[in-house]
């Protein structure tokens, strides 16, 4: 433990903020990794750069299987789509990444994985925290804030060889008004959540997260044989919705956001009368359609 400075506390001491108790790996692997299971291994970093950048450097030395799960309690480095940074204070949100291998899964069908990862820690958080997270299409989470929609969350998919893929998460658990790095951000303390302990919380959306992992690679990545197709519709903010998408090329397209197709593909009816589904891109809610 890195002792306090003269004023009797330390940015580095895991345990000078009371309210964020620390993660323990202990009780974390003796509560998911379990025989037959699909959590091999849970490791918990005091501080790294990205748990993303970490845990695909491991599988490409052969030091990660999957079902690994690497947790930070700070990320210096994190990043979300387009290499964007964002960071947030010690312990106040959940910070993690997984190794998965679906080789029972075409490739093709692999795009579902943020997707999938989308349902699975909306699911864990309602069911622990108490919190309706809905999910803007295609990779963030977002909480109701007064009457105001917020992101709370993101999800970052990356490729780990020719067999993997890293699914990395965060989410902001206890962060206060004055702590949210742009105004329009969330956090589940602010969206009203009955619990924030991360321990409980980590573990809810870890067991979410291998329910729905399992579903989609027993139905060989099949979107709709395995639910997963019409739960994300069912939860996606972006359906129905007026959207901008912002696209590659400096190329915008608004419309409205009608499905997502059995590719994972934001669907949007134009003012022109076609359908376009979307890939990639940015998108932008406008307003109810």
């Amino acid at each position: 433990m890195t002792p306090p400075d003269a004023s009797g506390s330390s940015s580095n001491n895991r345990w000078s903020d009371l309210s964020r108790p620390p993660l323990g790996t202990t009780a974390l692997r003796r509560g998911l990794v379990r025989e037959g299971g699909l959590w091999r291994r849970v490791d918990v970093v005091q501080r790294t750069g990205s748990t993303n950048t970490d845990l695909v450097a491991r599988a490409a030395a052969g030091e990660a299987d999957e079902g690994s799960v690497l947790v930070a309690e700070e990320q210096t480095a994190a990043r979300g789509r387009l290499d964007r940074q964002w960071s947030a204070p010690p312990r106040s949100g959940l910070f993690f990444s997984v190794l998965l291998r679906p080789a029972e899964v075409p490739v093709p069908r692999w795009g579902w994985l943020p997707l999938l990862t989308g349902v699975a820690v909306a699911t864990g958080l309602s069911r622990v925290a108490g919190v309706d997270t809905a999910l803007k299409w295609p990779n963030d989470l977002l909480v109701t804030v007064g009457d105001e929609e917020r992101k709370a969350g993101g999800i970052l998919a990356e490729r780990a060889g020719d067999d993997g893929v890293v699914i990395g998460v965060g989410v902001n658990v206890s962060l206060r008004a004055d702590e949210l790095p742009v105004p329009r951000a969330g956090s589940l303390a602010l969206a009203g959540a009955v619990n924030t302990d991360r321990d409980p919380l980590l573990r809810g959306v870890l067991r979410s997260l291998e329910d729905w992992y399992g579903r989609w690679r027993a139905a060989e990545g099949d979107p709709a044989a395995s639910g997963l197709q019409e739960t994300y519709a069912a939860g996606c903010a972006t359906l129905g919705r007026m959207v901008r998408a912002e696209l590659p090329g400096d190329r915008s397209l608004v419309g409205e956001a009608v499905a997502v197709d059995g590719d994972g593909r934001l669907v949007l009816a134009t003012a022109a009368g076609v359908q376009e589904p979307v890939g990639a891109g940015d998108i932008v809610h406008l307003r109810l359609a």
